[in-house]
């Protein structure tokens, strides 16, 4: 296939054109003010030049700005256009204008090869979000995707969020999108850590970074850019967008003239941001400062492991050895492994139990790193080159990355990668692990040695969990690389699913005789950190938020939350495959119960409390787009309101009552301000008879000032 023709794909952690990764070297293009359309051609050459492969838009093109890009060898990411900027839940007009549009441009455009894929909104304002509730704000944008997909399957869909709403994150997105805003490197590169676990088992991608020259310098522009670039790259984004190509820039009707982010000066001539972006190679090296044995355990594993080994063949950076150690086969794994790999150290003993296997392995390995993986996964092509980047931190004694679940090809399938019970890495911090799965596992020999290997009473699982307790215990650290991943097969009957289940249940047995003080008395393990279950950290109905005082905090995250899991694909997801994913969430625990305890009582269901909430009244008042939200904010404060808990949906409290503020933007250059107190009508009422005087006042301020 063309590479030019080829389609835009996700690939694990990254994107895929054709059989190349690809990562994405963007520029945000636009709006201008109209009459500029002539200026595309020779735009799109030079941004090609200039070593970009894509656009960002903040619209819908038509046919002809796809041909333009398409001749200058550039992807484009379209941008769907609404007013997300009102209450959309309340106005269902506007949501729905919005399916329109994008379902009836969909049908004309989808097709067009040039075409990467759409966003279907950008930065919600954190006060609408609120206002209009989190969850149901992500439901209508889940709802828009879910739509897209259906039209044009083959394209990539996504929401561009920012770190004001950092749980606005949709289940259903093909990738994380993130405008970031950061001067600093180390800041930064601390918060794309930290976004790899916002973003689950997909791809993170940079989609606005950039710095005003008019308020810095084109130089520090300049310089920001180019240390943007490396350190994204270097923290295993999948790509990486300028905002923005040129000073020229249309909003609300005008010409933008207080900012200037652009690499391009409104006249057209060159800053020096624009030589560092042409600059920017993005090479993967794939040198490694140490030897890796890999080592892989297998039983009867002859329909499954000829994949493991065929990717291993394929590693960009060679493992000094591969060894598989065969654990007592019967199906003719030792004869296929002889026959079509014959490079690799192949050993057979007695049925003996993966952690003895394990130890044999190690025994009969040379490299400095042994590196495990199971049969029934298939490593990336990157795999031992993006764990090196670990072991170069000489504190690092072992390190793995995510685990993945290939696309699903059945409803249960995908059914069973939704719910609790895959092997999962768990965190302390967005860099340090307390568990690494042994499907994706590299520890340090002298680690391995000092601790003494696998515990071989693990004879099917939970051999991991004690082997990295153990090296904590011992005083090791463990590192997460998150771009160091490898696809791993999940059950996909219920009949293996249970199985497995009562497998770890009974490998939970001999972990609490052994770490009695790390688990509840219930069974439950005490995990110091947060388990991932490869979803994208989003809002829940019931989940606590961080907003900050009077929900102002630049970064707003979940607290206390619990981790989800990967959503169900829109081409399964039907009322009896929800059904079973409840059933599938309730089994696991009751399973393990049974095989720790050879019993299991049903978990209670109590009786939910109504809750009783006081009522609560809106209204509306207008101004000018001088006296926005911080403005009122302020005038309140002064007549003795207080803030609310940085965890609560509302800004301000006062005697017993509670209030919330959003903003929505007109677009006549006049803002709508909408109020929700809790308390009586004519608590309502007295409120807003006591601002009009002030809206007033402060208008007729304003615009004769």
């Amino acid at each position: 296939m063309d590479l030019n023709t080829a389609r835009l794909e996700i690939d694990g952690k990254f994107f895929r054109r054709g059989k190349q990764r690809l990562w994405l070297k963007s520029v945000t293009y636009g709006p201008f003010p109209p009459g500029n359309e002539e200026r595309r051609p020779e735009d799109f050459w030079k941004i090609a030049e200039a070593g970009f492969d894509s656009i960002r838009l903040y619209h819908l093109p038509d046919t002809s700005l796809l041909e333009q890009a398409a001749a200058a060898g550039l992807l484009v990411f379209a941008g769907l256009n609404w007013n997300h900027y009102e209450d959309f839940l309340a106005k269902p007009s506007l949501f729905s204008s919005a399916k329109v549009q994008l379902s009836e441009w969909l049908k004309e455009h989808g097709p067009h090869p040039a075409l990467a894929g759409v966003y279907i909104g950008n930065e919600i304002p954190a006060d609408l979000v609120r206002w209009m509730g989190a969850w149901k704000v992500r439901e209508a944008l889940e709802n828009l995707i879910d739509l897209g997909k259906s039209l044009a399957p083959q394209i990539l869909f996504a929401y561009a969020n920012y770190p004001s709403t950092e749980y606005l994150e949709l289940g259903n997105a093909d990738f994380t999108a993130f405008n970031i805003y950061l001067e600093t490197p180390e800041n930064y590169a601390a918060y794309l850590r930290r976004l790899h676990h916002i973003s689950g088992d997909r791809p993170l991608l940079i989609s606005e970074f950039g710095l005003d020259s008019s308020r810095n310098s084109a130089e520090i522009q300049a310089k920001n850019l180019g240390w943007g670039l490396n350190i994204s790259h270097q923290e295993e984004t999948a790509g990486f967008t300028v905002f923005a190509w040129s000073d020229l820039w249309w909003n609300n009707g005008q010409i933008v003239t207080d900012w200037d982010f652009g690499i391009l000066r409104r006249d057209g001539s060159e800053k020096p941001a624009l030589k560092v972006c042409k600059d920017f190679q993005a090479p993967f090296s794939q040198k490694t400062s140490a030897s890796y044995s890999v080592i892989v355990c297998t039983r009867n594993g002859a329909s499954r492991i000829a994949k493991c080994l065929e990717a291993l063949r394929k590693q960009g950076a060679k493992p000094r050895e591969v060894i598989v150690i065969d654990d007592g086969s019967s199906d003719g794994t030792a004869e296929l492994v002889e026959r079509q790999f014959p490079e690799v150290i192949f050993c057979r003993i007695a049925p003996s139990g993966l952690s003895a296997a394990r130890n044999r392995g190690a025994l009969l390995s040379q490299g400095d790193i042994l590196v495990y993986t199971d049969d029934d996964c298939i490593p990336d092509e990157e795999w031992i080159a993006r764990l090196d980047r670990a072991f170069q931190n000489p504190s690092i004694a072992a390190a793995g990355g995510p685990n993945l679940a290939p696309p699903s090809q059945n409803e249960m399938a995908a059914i069973l990668c939704s719910v609790p019970g895959s092997p999962s890495h768990v965190l302390l911090d967005d860099e340090r692990a307390e568990h690494l799965p042994g499907c994706n596992l590299a520890v340090r020999r002298s680690a391995f040695e000092a601790i003494g290997g696998f515990d071989e009473l693990f004879h099917t699982a939970g051999d991991d969990v004690d082997f990295c307790w153990r090296l904590s215990e011992a005083g090791y650290a463990m590192g997460f690389v998150p771009g160091a991943f490898v696809w791993h097969e999940r059950r996909t009957t219920a009949r293996d699913f249970i199985k497995q289940q009562i497998g770890y249940g009974k490998a939970e047995k001999l972990l609490i005789q052994k770490h009695p003080a790390r688990f509840t008395p219930q069974g439950q393990a005490r995990w110091q950190g947060f388990v991932y279950g490869g979803g994208a950290i989003r809002t829940e109905k019931d989940s606590v938020i961080y907003y900050g005082k009077m929900g102002q905090a630049g970064y707003q995250t979940l607290v206390n939350r619990m981790l989800p899991l990967r959503p169900i694909p829109a081409l399964f997801r039907n009322p009896r495959s929800a059904l079973l994913q409840r059933a599938m969430e309730i089994l696991p625990p009751l399973l393990r119960k049974w095989a720790r305890r050879g019993s299991f009582s049903l978990p209670a269901f109590p009786l939910c409390a109504i809750e009783r909430k006081e009522p609560s009244h809106e209204f509306s008042l207008t101004s000018p787009n001088e006296m926005n939200r911080d403005f009122l904010l302020n005038h309140l404060l002064e007549k003795n309101w207080h803030a609310a808990s940085t965890t609560e949906p509302w800004d301000l409290e006062k005697e017993g009552r509670k209030l919330l503020i959003a903003t929505e933007k007109q677009g006549n250059h006049h803002l709508r301000h909408l109020f929700r107190l809790q308390g009586s009508f004519r608590a309502s009422t007295e409120l807003k008879r006591s601002l009009i005087p002030f809206f007033h006042l402060a208008t007729h301020h304003v615009t004769t000032d």
